[in-house]
């Protein structure tokens, strides 16, 4: 299973917004700037957290973003839920099935097991448990690439 960039873009922005101790705004070309990644696939993202209500929006030049709610209220289970599209697995998930063993196949149970494990034991982290604090971002205040 892998998450789409969309998912993992909003995870960064929700630590980003996060680690804003003074509960400024944040800006999408801040924000960016910090994991060096498009601004134009972060508007996206901003503007689905909002919509999720997990960030709270500001227009206009001094505009910006935050959280909506405390970071140890934003469950990781949650934002995956808003963010991910398609949790469809294998074939017989999905719409259009045409999968010949389908009917006395007993991989779907297994997987939507799989697929329910997943999501609860990320429903048992919040954002606070898994943010960066603001001293671990780099001299230059990206995000230091681990290799």
């Amino acid at each position: 299973m892998r998450l789409t960039k969309f998912s993992d873009y909003a995870l960064r922005v929700l630590l980003y917004a996060a680690s804003i101790e003074d509960g400024r705004l944040v800006t999408i070309g801040e924000t960016a700037s910090v994991y060096g990644i498009s601004q134009g696939h972060l508007k996206k993202v901003v503007m689905n957290l909002i919509h999720a209500g997990f960030l709270q929006g500001t227009r206009g030049r001094t505009g910006g973003f935050r959280l909506a709610r405390p970071a140890n209220e934003i469950r990781l289970g949650e934002v995956l839920r808003a963010t991910e599209t398609d949790f469809a697995l294998v074939e017989c998930f999905q719409q259009g099935n045409t999968c010949c063993i389908s009917r006395p196949c007993q991989l779907p149970p297994i997987i939507a097991r799989a697929v329910k494990s997943f999501m609860a034991t990320l429903d048992e982290y919040t954002v606070a448990d898994v943010m960066m604090a603001p001293e671990q971002f780099g001299a230059d205040g990206r995000v230091p690439v681990l290799t």
